[in-house]
């Protein structure tokens, strides 16, 4: 069993920053991505970015060029620097982690911490 705690959410103007952090902690064998996604309001869960162990990064079209994944695997986290929001950035940020190996895993996901930018 793994935990995921996010934080850092919160309001913040268009062309603001915000980072968000999510901390994996309890029975952990070895992480194969972490990565964060998203789910705006009357949309479906999209995947944000995502970081595999060896720091291999892919992100969403729509946030390339303006936010940055990363990671310390010393404390199991994750990290989401986001620069340049948008009023489309706002959604319930949720933090996951897939656990295992490439072709046995366990997905686990965080509670969520809300994003919102006002314009």
């Amino acid at each position: 069993q793994v935990q995921l705690v996010e934080s850092g959410g919160g309001l913040v103007q268009a062309g603001g920053s915000l980072s968000l952090s999510c901390a994996a902690s309890g029975f952990i064998s070895r992480i194969v991505t972490m990565g964060w996604y998203r789910q705006g309001s009357g949309k479906q869960r999209e995947l944000v970015a995502v970081i595999t162990s060896g720091s291999t990064t892919n992100y969403a079209d729509s946030v390339k060029g303006r936010f940055t994944i990363s990671r310390d695997n010393a404390k199991n986290t994750v990290y989401l620097q986001m620069k340049g929001l948008k009023p489309e950035d706002t959604a319930v940020y949720y933090c996951n982690t897939r656990v295992g190996s490439l072709l046995r895993w366990t997905d686990y996901w965080g509670p969520g911490t809300q994003v919102t930018v006002s314009s």
